[in-house]
């Protein structure tokens, strides 16, 4: 089979991909791919494998995520060799290809997308030698995990826009006016003027997010120590297991702090870690806030996640992916 282009330049192809949309290269008849969230297969020779290609591999494909309770790789990665790819692996949702040949002119990489199942992401790395290849993956690291992560997300949007919580998407709407597609199996907990409490309950796990709203007073209600002193004002809505607990941000590890565009819009990210004051709970969380300009508010979304003896990234994701089903009146398509 064809690729679908050929390999070509490293960093404008990288850039290209993390926006562009899938590609399909079969007919609808696709088979539903195969594989768990952020399991990776890396189709590898033995010889890169165990050499300084392969370490430097699981340096960028597995390396922890940051801000959880435990160690856990970005991805879980799978290593065959080619004629290991075939059959169910072959339709894996994620494969990562290397190849090192000394006729390639210089590193690069391409992506296809729905090559044998429906949702995949092929991602092919090619390189004349080891040594380019491993300077290849140290200067674009970042790029390469970007477009892997954003297949993943866009697995995870499309499943959550098609089925989704209407009852907490009109909470949302009817006090903050934002749309908001919540997957199924989140219930709406409390629910006031200006805030939303929503969670999904596992047999030994939760995952749960809450929206808040309040005046936008000037550029300094958007630094990290604003922003950390008004998640604890609205967390402490939040009850903790026993009489007087609440929710607050542990301050053990200072919350990382970042500002990002997401389709043009200013967002201000915290990461870190929550803890339940007068009790012993904590986990992870994630918050978005931005400045509606319409009603001159600052909107907050803050997901968490409670998973003491389960692994936590995959649910750390998944309250990160509500961000991007966040849809304001002023955005196009928004209904």
């Amino acid at each position: 089979m064809k690729r679908m282009f050929r390999i070509v330049a490293a960093i404008s192809i990288i850039a290209a991909m993390s926006g562009c949309k899938a590609v399909n290269t079969l007919t609808d008849t696709k088979k539903s791919s195969q594989g768990k969230p952020y399991e990776l297969i890396v189709v590898c020779p033995q010889q890169e494998w165990t050499g300084t290609v392969g370490d430097s591999l699981r340096a960028v494909l597995a390396a922890p995520v940051p801000y959880i309770n435990q160690t856990e790789p970005l991805f879980d990665v799978l290593r065959v060799q080619e004629r290991g790819l075939t059959g169910l692996v072959a339709e894996h949702r994620n494969i990562l290809k290397v190849e090192v040949d000394p006729s390639i002119e210089k590193a690069a990489a391409g992506v296809e997308y729905d090559v044998t199942a429906r949702p995949q992401i092929i991602l092919t790395m090619q390189a004349p030698s080891d040594s380019a290849l491993v300077r290849y993956l140290s200067e674009n690291r970042a790029q390469i995990v970007q477009v892997l992560e954003k297949a993943e997300r866009d697995h995870a949007i499309a499943a959550n826009s098609e089925f989704y919580n209407p009852g907490i998407d009109a909470a949302v709407r009817k006090i903050f006016g934002v749309g908001m597609k919540v997957p199924k199996g989140y219930m709406l907990a409390k629910q006031e003027a200006d805030f939303i409490w929503a969670r999904y309950e596992y047999p030994t796990a939760s995952q749960g997010f809450f929206v808040y709203s309040y005046p936008y007073e000037g550029p300094e209600a958007l630094t990290a120590e604003a922003l950390i002193a008004a998640r604890n004002r609205f967390a402490a809505r939040i009850p903790g297991p026993s009489d007087g607990s609440y929710m607050t941000t542990s301050d053990a590890f200072p919350p990382a702090f970042r500002m990002f565009r997401l389709e043009g819009r200013l967002w201000c990210e915290l990461r870190g870690f929550w803890d339940v004051e007068g009790d012993f709970m904590g986990g992870p969380f994630v918050s978005y806030t931005t400045v509606d300009t319409k009603t001159n508010r600052v909107f907050t979304l803050d997901g968490y996640v409670y998973s003491p003896k389960l692994h936590k990234r995959n649910f750390v994701r998944g309250v990160e992916h509500l961000l991007y089903t966040v849809s304001f009146p002023e955005e196009k398509g928004t209904k």
